[in-house]
């Protein structure tokens, strides 16, 4: 295992005590208490935050105050493990994303886990989707974004729009994707010491809670089996520092292999969905981002 600077211990210890103050076994209160976060965290003048309602489902856009592109927009599915998360614990996503760009992005609340298991996420994102449709804007106009159990998601909307014949969004852009709920991956043992916010414990509460008696190794569950063939460009990055290291890694061969342009980057001594957190290197990554997106919009 490569050795990790004192600086950076000490960092991956900080991130780990903010994660604890987070965390709650009462869900109700441990999801407030994101949403308080992401708001202290997202929020900035610089930007507007619009609400709105989506077939009886919140959502809100986020969009600088001063010139921006308008031609294409970002659909943002939030993390969370599927059972926590919403539009403002996005926020800190989802502003960085906003301002890198400069492009509207679109977060959504889909239902939630334990209350909601597999397919509700899936159900809403597709709503999400068909209200851009509506909107006017076309399937090549959009790029999908996701952290963690948002980048589940965005990779199995695009798996089935794929599956009813629909136009697929321009790119993908998926940060610390979890892609295998069967949790197989190398990196479950190889980074369990180091990942100073995810654990087996919780992995295993959350997958039992979504999955519900559905086949684990179903796509539209653990994308990561499957069919990627004509996919759209896709951007990963991930942490060294996280037991999902895996997921993306597997994610990435996967979609070499199906002759998908695809680009990871590891990011040195980060931890799962690093990008959130105010230090130097998400900031670079959402440069990065940025980058990608201007790229396959050209």
């Amino acid at each position: 295992m490569a050795k990790i600077s004192k600086r950076n211990q000490s960092l991956m210890q900080l991130v780990k005590r903010v994660h604890g103050l987070v965390e709650n076994t009462d869900l109700e209160k441990h999801r407030q208490s994101q949403d308080q976060i992401g708001m202290l965290l997202g929020n900035t003048k610089e930007l507007s935050y619009r609400e709105l309602e989506i077939d009886g489902m919140y959502g809100e856009w986020i969009s600088l105050n001063r010139a921006h592109m308008k031609k294409h927009v970002i659909l943002h599915c939030h993390g969370g493990g599927y059972s926590t998360g919403s539009s403002l614990y996005a926020r800190s996503l989802t502003s960085k994303l906003a301002m890198a760009t400069t492009m509207e992005v679109l977060c959504f609340d889909y239902r939630l886990a334990p209350e909601n298991p597999y397919p509700a996420a899936l159900e809403d994102a597709m709503k999400a989707w068909n209200y851009l449709m509506l909107l006017g804007y076309g399937a090549r106009d959009v790029i999908i974004t996701g952290d963690s159990a948002g980048g589940n998601l965005a990779l199995a909307l695009t798996l089935r729009l794929k599956e009813e014949g629909r136009m697929l969004p321009r790119g993908l852009v998926l940060m610390s994707p979890w892609t295998d709920m069967t949790a197989t991956g190398k990196s479950y043992q190889t980074k369990a010491a180091v990942d100073p916010v995810l654990d087996h414990e919780y992995m295993e509460r959350v997958t039992s809670a979504y999955v519900d008696g559905w086949d684990i190794t179903n796509p539209m569950i653990s994308p990561l089996f499957g069919d990627f063939a004509g996919f759209p460009p896709t951007y990963i990055q991930v942490g060294e520092n996280e037991i999902l290291l895996s997921d993306s890694l597997r994610l990435y061969k996967a979609m070499q292999e199906q002759d998908i342009s695809v680009k990871l980057e590891r990011f040195k001594g980060m931890w799962h969905v690093f990008q959130m957190s105010p230090v130097k290197k998400a900031t670079e990554a959402m440069d990065k981002i940025a980058e990608f997106v201007y790229e396959i919009c050209r």
